[in-house]
């Protein structure tokens, strides 16, 4: 069983990406010790060399999900800044959402779009009407349908139709992938501080 979590800095200050590369060892250290696996799918790194705006991980075995409840949320790492001496906070919040998983490409193949003769009208109609050479092509998976009558022959419009398909779910899928990413940077935006779900603290 996999669960996946993003942690995200959001918006904070250069310590909350800072924080969020403790927050991930300690995250991992858990899981470990729970005998989980823990790994880093994709990272952004901070402007400090070893921090992180935001770790995507996957979180794998029999407790998965049940572990990554107990670190979604706001998270906070209360320590003092290690790049500005004279600031007195002590508390920088990140926050662990599950992320929107990658929208899965669709596989087009012609076997699975189906293609029957139709009539249709217009400029040279009457000879179209008694040929039936349109074409109206289905693909089963997705419930699109195109009908092509652009030339007079049935196997000139089946190929531009099975074109079409490929095109609109080409760029069906990168809306899909667009959408996750979009949805990904909410999460990023989303981020609320205090009233934290775990408290992290350095190690004496």
């Amino acid at each position: 069983m996999n669960a996946f979590l993003l942690l995200s800095a959001g918006r904070g200050p250069q310590e909350c990406a800072w924080a969020v590369s403790h927050l991930v060892r300690r995250l991992r250290d858990e899981g470990t010790r729970r005998g989980l696996t823990v790994q880093q799918v994709e990272a952004v790194p901070g402007d400090r060399t070893g921090t992180y705006r935001s770790v995507l991980i996957r979180i794998s075995g029999a407790d998965a999900e049940a572990f990554a409840a107990t670190w979604t949320g706001t998270l906070c790492w209360q320590a003092p800044s290690p790049y500005r001496s004279g600031v007195g906070r002590k508390n920088w919040y990140v926050t662990a959402q599950p992320p929107e998983r990658d929208a899965r490409p669709t596989t087009f193949r012609e076997a699975d779009v189906d293609i029957v003769g139709c009539r249709t009208g217009g400029p040279g109609g009457q000879h179209r009407n008694k040929a039936s050479t349109a074409v109206r092509a289905t693909h089963r998976p997705s419930g699109l349908v195109v009908v092509v009558d652009e030339e007079r022959q049935f196997s000139l419009n089946r190929r531009i139709a099975l074109d079409l398909l490929r095109h609109r779910i080409e760029h069906g899928d990168e809306e899909a992938r667009r959408a996750v990413t979009a949805a990904r940077w909410r999460i990023h935006d989303g981020l609320v501080r205090g009233d934290p779900v775990r408290v992290e603290r350095p190690t004496p």
